[in-house]
């Protein structure tokens, strides 16, 4: 358009129509952001900061106090932790990344110990 070309063969070659050329002009001509681009933000989380807190200090408490046999958290465990406690329901594989991404905290294999372990055997 600034050389001379037709805008209407210029959005042929572009493949957009005649309305998008003048719209990014005129974007142009609005400075140097005018058409930079702009990242989506993505959807809003739906555990605020306060509530990470809130879930951290549970979890911290241990899977006993909420209930469970075992100390082990689980991702289907804290799924219904934060359904409980928060009446928002995730899966599983989500929890996992919210555990991971937003408290930074990390996936753990418990050891196994076999029954017959003799610890003060192991000590002497």
């Amino acid at each position: 358009m600034h050389q001379g070309e037709a805008p209407s063969v210029i959005a042929r070659v572009l493949g957009v129509c005649r309305t998008s050329l003048y719209r990014w002009r005129a974007a142009e001509r609005a400075g140097p952001k005018g058409l930079a681009s702009r990242p989506h933000p993505g959807p809003r989380p739906r555990l605020s900061p306060q509530q990470l807190k809130r879930l951290e200090a549970l979890l911290r408490e241990g899977a006993k106090a909420h209930g469970w046999r075992t100390e082990l958290w689980t991702a289907a465990r804290v799924a219904e932790l934060i359904e409980r406690h928060f009446r928002v329901h995730f899966h599983p594989e989500h929890v996992r990344k919210i555990l991971k991404r937003r408290l930074n905290w990390t996936s753990q294999k418990p050891q196994r110990r076999a029954k017959e372990r003799d610890e003060v055997a192991i000590a002497h």
